[in-house]
């Protein structure tokens, strides 16, 4: 009887050990959490796709330093194809989901112009268009500057049936609540990046 109680006591102990490993109370918030997905986002029961491209790195390719924290730290060239009818608007979310205190944003740009097919490097918003705030705190493009290891950083470019009536400085959470039920197409171009 005594052994059986000492297997129950231990298992129970290693349960709890074991559960409470991946959960830090002290732990840092992660900047941008949500729970909305992408499917949670899209307006009816399937989001078209267009492509977005850069001239500077292919997909899953390496981002030149250039636009990094180690070089210049300028946005890239970005381009994309003719997005569905019915586009009254165009956002783009740069973010980094390989940060050690979570995803990391840095670059939230919205209520591009419809017509637009492309943001030159080291762009400036486009005319009408609003930059939202990244994880740093300002609006701009803020590049890849991870402190160890390769990062993934992906640019998200949502074709929404919309304008967002939102703030310069807006956050990611709040853009993403805005964008719920809008997006009638989206795009996505990955790049990495570590630092030498």
């Amino acid at each position: 009887m005594k052994k059986v109680v000492w297997w129950f006591l231990s298992v129970s102990l290693i349960g709890l050990v074991i559960g409470g490993c991946g959960a830090n109370p002290s732990a840092p918030p992660t900047p941008t959490a949500t729970s909305a997905t992408t499917s949670e986002l899209q307006k009816g029961d399937e989001t078209m796709t267009f492509e977005l491209a850069s001239s500077a790195f292919a997909n899953s390719e390496g981002i030149p330093a250039k636009y990094t924290c180690d070089g210049e730290d300028v946005s890239p060239p970005l381009q994309w194809n003719q997005p569905p009818e019915g586009v009254q608007s165009l956002a783009l979310i740069m973010d980094d989901p390989d940060a050690p205190v979570g995803t990391w944003d840095h670059w939230l740009l919205f209520n591009i112009p419809a017509d637009f097919r492309s943001l030159a490097e080291q762009a400036g918003p486009p005319p009408g268009s609003v930059g939202g705030k990244n994880s740093w705190g300002r609006t701009g493009y803020g590049g890849p500057c991870p402190p160890r290891g390769t990062h993934r950083y992906f640019f998200r470019l949502y074709a929404l049936d919309t304008s967002l009536d939102l703030p310069s400085g807006t956050d990611k959470a709040q853009l993403i609540e805005a964008m719920v039920g809008h997006i009638l197409a989206q795009a996505e171009l990955m790049g990495t990046y570590a630092r030498k």
